[in-house]
């Protein structure tokens, strides 16, 4: 991290006290925490896309599955 910049950044006490609730460890630095909400909202979101595309491929396969098996379609496949 000694490559990286640094910035200042201002928090409220309250929340600098929830952050010193939620760390892992006694002596991880605020940016070890805040990097550790991030990778969790993260994979949350990623999670719900997935909820999603999911919810929406199961919705597609009852109507394909209605568009494809049908006796017109079986008809041609006999021509």
């Amino acid at each position: 991290m000694s490559d990286e910049k640094l910035t200042t950044i201002q928090l409220t006490k309250a929340v600098v006290k929830e952050l010193k609730n939620i760390r892992k460890y006694p002596r991880e630095t605020y940016n070890e925490t805040i990097l550790n909400l991030i990778k969790i909202a993260q994979e949350s979101k990623n999670k719900k896309k997935k909820q999603y595309d999911e919810f929406l491929h199961t919705i597609q396969q009852a109507k394909m599955k209605e568009l494809w098996d049908n006796e017109e379609d079986e008809a041609w496949e006999n021509a």
